[in-house]
């Protein structure tokens, strides 16, 4: 797609899509939004990767030897069924 048709897609100047598509400019969201409903897209909003993540249990994980984690996996998954009765 050719920046003249985005821009006519999206009702905007083809100017506004050059000086997005250099740089030379830092769209704001609401027209990122537009011009990928414009492209049969759409901007999604979602949590970052990690984010209330307790790392320390994961630090804590990585402590132990992998036999450990094998079994302490076991352990927890033999609990599964109790978790479940529980809610």
């Amino acid at each position: 797609m050719s920046q003249r048709q985005l821009a006519a897609a999206a009702g905007m100047p083809q100017a506004t899509v050059g000086r997005i598509e250099a740089g030379t400019v830092s769209p704001r969201a609401d027209t990122v939004s537009q011009l990928l409903r414009a492209t049969g897209h759409e901007l999604a909003v979602e949590p970052r990767l990690g984010i209330g993540v307790d790392r320390s249990l994961i630090r804590d994980r990585l402590q132990l030897t992998p036999a450990e984690r094998i079994q302490r996996a076991t352990e927890e998954a033999r609990q599964m069924p109790n978790l479940r009765l529980r809610r």
